[in-house]
């Protein structure tokens, strides 16, 4: 007994590093890629010029805000007003997909899934409308990772480009205007023809929120947006937001994803040494003169959108067809975007042997989405 006790303590190390791992899997992917690849080029005075602090300040000032406002429910009573207004499965699970959606244009995909997503459940458990689970959750997804991109802070990749290539306000939004159209008309359609037109009902429960602090956190919020915008130096944020936090809710700067803003910190290391590989610039700049949006999109497919961006944007100026690319290529494959991640591990918590099922319909839906808008896309 003492030896299987003794055992247990021995191996305990290696199961948290597992479960680590496994809770940060993008993250120690992106770690190691940068490791590798700074064997290739060995650290030297250039690694200072792969770091975009801009991104990486806005990202951290948005996520903290949202974890302020998170904790005052504020996003909770929001959601369930939305919600209590509608009387039907059908106008209830579109609220929510819209919801996720002008969340994920406000406070980013990841931020909008962690927030709108556990509503879902909730919506649909109290109703006793599960049977939905899994296409409501993959339809939040799909809002999150499209209803973003017509945002410079919509998607982390959006801001990453914004920042990089200097893209006006205007133009921005003109780029992405048509994929963000075509996808909130596709998200529409398939509530309306999958979701029947059940009755809901749905208690009604009181919602407490500190009004103050909540008035604080959207002024934090607002001041976030602005500086994303250029109106105000980007090291402003955290001086002005940091030591509010500190001071009203220490507990919104510890939940702060600390692991996505560590995954950019490494993709832009390995990004940067990619482009000083010979072989990998000419390889990569002839694919993308041939065809920058087609090849983007597929590179999210394998590596993901955000260090899609990091890493294509090293090779070609063709910002627009790179933009639309890393935007739509986030719908497809499950590691496609960091939020598809996220969604799965929130449904697998709610349905541990739902995972083969959820995948089936998850590539269906992602991949229809994803041919239409790439084929629309490069007819334009």
């Amino acid at each position: 007994m003492v030896h299987a006790h003794h055992k247990k303590a021995h191996l305990a190390p290696f199961a948290a590093i597992g479960h680590f791992v496994k809770k940060n899997a993008i993250m120690v992917i992106a770690f190691l890629a940068a490791l590798i690849t700074s064997f290739i080029i060995p650290p030297d005075s250039l690694y200072l010029d792969y770091f975009d602090l801009k991104t990486l300040c806005c990202l951290f000032c948005v996520l903290a805000v949202v974890c302020a406002l998170k904790n005052v429910n504020f996003f909770y009573m929001l959601a369930n007003k939305i919600v209590s207004v509608f009387k039907t499965t059908k106008s209830a699970i579109l609220a929510l997909v819209y919801i996720t959606f002008i969340g994920s244009m406000l406070i980013a995909n990841d931020m909008a899934l962690l927030t709108f997503l556990p509503l879902g459940y909730l919506v649909l458990t109290t109703t006793g409308k599960e049977k939905y689970m899994a296409f409501t959750f993959i339809m939040q997804n799909i809002a999150a990772n499209l209803g973003g991109m017509l945002t410079p802070f919509g998607n982390p990749q959006n801001l990453y480009l914004y920042s990089k290539f200097g893209i006006g306000d205007l133009e921005f939004i003109s780029i992405m205007a048509l994929p963000f159209i075509i996808s909130i008309a596709l998200i529409t359609v398939c509530c309306l023809v999958f979701v029947k037109n059940e009755e809901l009902t749905i208690s009604s429960a009181k919602i407490e929120v500190n009004k103050k602090r909540t008035a604080i956190y959207l002024l934090l919020f607002a001041l976030s947006i602005v500086i994303v915008f250029r109106f105000i130096p980007y090291y402003i944020g955290p001086i002005v937001i940091v030591p509010l936090l500190l001071f009203l809710d220490r507990d919104a700067l510890k939940k702060v994803d600390y692991p996505l803003l560590l995954t950019f910190v490494f993709f832009f290391i390995f990004a940067g040494n990619m482009a000083r590989i010979d072989a990998v610039r000419e390889l990569f700049s002839m694919l993308l003169d041939k065809n920058t949006l087609v090849f983007s999109v597929l590179s999210c497919q394998i590596i993901s959108n955000v260090p899609s961006s990091i890493l294509l944007s090293q090779f070609t100026t063709n910002y627009k067809d790179l933009l639309i690319g890393v935007n739509i290529g986030g719908a497809g494959t499950l590691i496609a975007s960091l939020a598809s991640l996220i969604t799965f591990k929130e449904y697998i918590k709610h349905n541990p042997h739902g995972s083969a099922k959820y995948i089936g319909l998850f590539s269906l839906f992602n991949f229809a989405f994803l041919i239409i808008l790439t084929v629309i896309m490069s007819l334009v």
